[in-house]
């Protein structure tokens, strides 16, 4: 993430050529149109690898190549692109919000119209084809998915103290609290992040709202349908504010809530004795845990436990979306591919936190029994609702969403910070 820009983009020109040229090899597939499909996304490194090895069975196949091309602002460059009429064939999303925008402006190609629609909804369930689909349209596949919905912790530490995974939220309160009884400390949470400071506190906040108002309420709250004043989000906020409001509850603090960087924030889990026993955090995190741990024996998770039951235990995330802008042969039968469970599989058995909303996708493709638990979670949920910040406008999501929780954490009454926040929803909703 913090190579030089240039440098990452002579990697993945390099790749992308050496990729584009191996269809030369190999007997094109019948009815194979050959050439290159145009791709643009921000994929690098290890990423950008999986990607490529993915595609390759297909350029092998077909003789049709892939020129990835790799931009650090996406938005930016898709916008001036498609209104200077030289979009990429392909571009890989981060989240739906720029795919709404682009289909509202009729830049996408409805995939719906060539794809095996019995195929996908089969695979696939509803709620993915629905937060790809914008005015009855379907306009891109999910690929790649980040489950937020998880708690970690260490298996061992908490067999040493006799502790048992909570099923629910008052369970995981009695537990908090029976660890603060024996001395220790339940919880490390970490919201800092230079500029991003404050999302780690969203994602709570979201996977509470949509246990406790449900999916309908939170898709209304992304929408700005209901005020942040309104009670079903102050309850979420308060719900919150009962576990890092608590200076018993949380590793350093508030204090030390504010100033631990978010990929630090787990370390604690590790020590001996703990420092902490519980750490809520996306699929990503492991990435950031100490070297030479084993999954599933020096740590593990629990999903994030239900509070109201009439809403269960639904799966808050986030995923790459694969969407389309030039329609050729090509490039239909590119989607088609990446749609199916070969490349996806190809990808899982690699590891790096690749998950695959695809059904189709077996479970034994991942590489340990901890991916396999994160990825039954992801297309077994009856609910999936996307990280709601990435959703809403710039100005609130990533702006006085995110500052308003290190308010928050920071003393500040919740009804000023929400009536804050709300300032900022009406104007930036308006544009």
């Amino acid at each position: 993430m913090k190579k030089a820009f240039i440098g990452f983009l002579i990697a993945v020109f390099a790749a992308s050529m050496m990729l584009a040229g191996t269809g030369c090899k190999g007997e094109a597939a019948e009815g194979a149109a050959g050439g290159v499909v145009t791709v643009i996304g921000t994929w690098g490194g290890d990423e950008l690898t999986s990607f490529q090895e993915a595609v390759f069975p297909f350029t092998e196949d077909t003789g049709i190549g892939m020129a990835f091309e790799g931009t650090r602002d996406l938005a930016a460059v898709l916008t001036t692109r498609v209104k200077a009429g030289n979009p990429p064939d392909i571009a890989i999303l981060p989240n739906p919000g720029q795919m709404y925008e682009l289909a509202e402006d009729e830049a996408l190609v409805d995939i719906g119209e060539f794809m095996d629609m019995d195929e996908l909804n089969s695979n696939y369930a509803k709620a993915w084809l629905d937060l790809a689909s914008y005015d009855g349209k379907l306009y891109g596949i999910f690929y790649k998915v980040a489950n937020k919905s998880l708690v970690w912790y260490n298996p061992a530490a908490f067999s040493e103290a006799g502790y048992s995974v909570p099923v629910t939220w008052d369970e995981m309160i009695a537990l908090s609290d029976k660890i603060v009884a024996d001395g220790g400390t339940p919880w490390s949470i970490g919201v800092e992040s230079d500029a991003a400071s404050g999302w780690p506190a969203t994602d709570w906040i979201e996977d509470i709202m949509l246990r406790t108002a449900g999916p309908d309420i939170y898709d209304k709250w992304v929408d700005h349908e209901i005020p942040w004043t309104n009670d079903a989000v102050k309850e979420a906020w308060e719900l919150f504010g009962e576990i890092v409001l608590n200076e018993d509850y949380v590793y350093g603090g508030t204090t030390g809530v504010l100033t631990t960087n978010f990929g630090e924030a787990a370390a604690p889990l590790f020590t001996d004795p703990p420092g902490a026993y519980m750490h809520r955090q996306a699929s990503f995190i492991t990435g950031f845990f100490p070297e030479g741990l084993e999954a599933g024996t020096d740590y593990d998770f629990f999903p994030f436990p239900s509070i109201n039951q009439e809403y269960g235990v639904p799966v808050l995330g986030g995923a790459d979306l694969i969407v389309m802008f030039n329609d050729r042969e090509e490039t239909r039968e590119f989607m088609k591919y990446l749609a199916s469970v070969e490349p996806q599989e190809i990808w899982a058995a690699k590891g790096g936190g690749f998950i695959s909303p695809n059904k189709a996708v077996s479970l034994d493709a991942y590489p340990d029994d901890l991916t396999k638990k994160m990825a039954e979670m992801v297309v077994s949920a009856d609910v999936f609702r996307f990280d709601a910040s990435d959703l809403m406008p710039a100005a609130v999501g990533s702006g006085s969403f995110w500052t308003g929780t290190l308010d928050f954490i920071g003393g500040e009454s919740l009804d000023t910070v929400l009536a804050e926040i709300e300032e900022s929803a009406i104007d930036a909703y308006k544009q």
